[in-house]
């Protein structure tokens, strides 16, 4: 009997984890929502066969980029960040994934696609218009500031933003604000859902039920972070830490040996976040999109020490100005706004913990999965392109010698 169920794919990268950790999070949601009742596939179109090697490679080489060069980077970043260069990239996009993304919809025949890459929303809408075919897209924005304009393609049939801030960018950058939805950054369900209380979930992961829990995210690719681990360990601060080292086994080892003088749990990885973080007081990590809103969702307080230049810029000025945390820059500012956190009873940091969760959202996921439940129910979508924009497509792909040709009636 052929399966009836509507379907959506969710398209997703693994540039960082803040992409498919979204994705993941929608699909959970959906799941949660609507149990067993919609085919939800998550694929990765970059791990096709026929994607170029750039673009396949780019995901795995950023964080060397990053890392390695980094004002490089961000003059990069700034560079490409206006309209010109940006739509020079999106024609590159067209050219290079066409193909990839008519055989993707050929094979998975969706009623909807999500997408939480930017990178795919030109090259999917190509192919949509050149072949007329009525699968809305949504795209789910997974930076909370300093968001690049590749993110804002007008022709997206729902733009879900993070904040009020990246709306005014999209409706700067063109997009209509009656095709945007304030919505946050989707996160783990579970988040959501935990309700007990920190002491609760401290005693059911072995920790010391009372004492003030430092939770410590990174590797040894975030900078100076040994000794930021350092200078905890040496502090004369009553705490336990719980450090999680990111599938840095070599890191993880190396901290076994470490003369510890706070009580300490070490994991290379974890599966459970959403419990550490709700376990916890105060997290100390780098900056990237997820993690700093996992964080304000679970109303945990940040104090960030690795920011890379551009978009993690934004999320660590969002959590500055939000005054749910500190961003650190040296050793000297992270001996000082520990010792903030800490004295006082403490006070500082209950206040930041207010200030989290007042920035927080939560339920994102869930929100985000109840609007692409009510978008695939509705059967009346049409797309209707400008001819001039048809004729332009297939001008592109003719002198690029890509086959447009409808392989069957999908």
């Amino acid at each position: 009997m052929e399966d009836k169920k509507k379907k959506i794919l969710i398209l997703t990268a693994d540039a960082g984890f803040g992409h498919r950790s979204a994705s993941l999070a929608i699909e959970a949601a959906i799941e949660d929502l609507a149990p067993d009742q919609f085919s939800v596939t998550l694929l990765n179109p970059l791990d096709d066969k026929k994607a170029p090697s750039f673009l396949h490679d780019s995901q795995s080489e950023y964080d060397k980029w990053v890392r390695n060069v980094p004002e490089l980077w961000k003059f990069g970043y700034e560079i490409s960040d206006s309209q010109i260069p940006t739509t020079i990239l999106e024609t590159i996009l067209v050219v290079s994934l066409f193909e990839v993304f008519s055989e993707i919809l050929e094979e998975f025949k969706p009623d909807i696609v999500v997408t939480t890459y930017p990178l795919y929303q030109a090259p999917f809408i190509a192919v949509r218009s050149i072949h007329k075919l009525n699968i809305p897209i949504i795209t789910i924005v997974t930076d909370l500031a300093s968001v690049h304009q590749i993110w804002f393609n007008e022709k997206v049939d729902l733009l879900i933003v993070p904040n009020n801030t990246v709306k005014e960018d999209a409706i700067k950058a063109g997009n209509e604000a009656l095709k945007i939805a304030v919505m946050g950054i989707p996160v783990n369900p579970a988040i959501f859902s935990l309700t007990e209380s920190k002491q609760e979930v401290r005693r059911k992961l072995g920790w010391d039920e009372l004492k003030t829990t430092l939770l410590v995210v990174g590797s040894n690719r975030v900078e100076h972070f040994k000794d930021y681990l350092n200078i905890l360990n040496h502090s004369g601060f009553d705490f336990q830490l719980i450090v999680v080292t990111g599938k840095d086994k070599e890191l993880h080892e190396e901290l076994k040996q470490v003369e510890w003088h706070h009580s300490v749990f070490l994991y290379e990885f974890v599966d459970q976040m959403p419990a550490f973080m709700r376990a916890a007081d105060l997290l100390i990590s780098k900056a990237g999109g997820l993690i700093v809103t996992e964080a304000l969702a679970s109303g945990l307080p940040l104090l960030l020490v690795d920011v890379i230049p551009g978009q993690e810029s934004g999320n660590a000025k969002l959590v500055v100005d939000s005054k749910a945390g500190f961003w650190v820059k040296n050793s000297m500012e992270f001996i000082e706004s520990v010792s903030h956190l800490m004295i006082n009873e403490m006070a500082t940091l209950a206040i930041m913990q207010q200030n989290a969760k007042k920035a927080g959202k939560p339920s994102s996921a869930l929100d985000i999965g109840k609007i692409i439940i009510d978008r695939v129910l509705k059967t009346n979508f049409q797309e209707h392109p400008k001819k001039d924009f048809i004729q332009k497509l297939e001008k592109l792909l003719n002198k690029n010698e890509i086959n447009w040709t409808k392989k069957s009636d999908y």
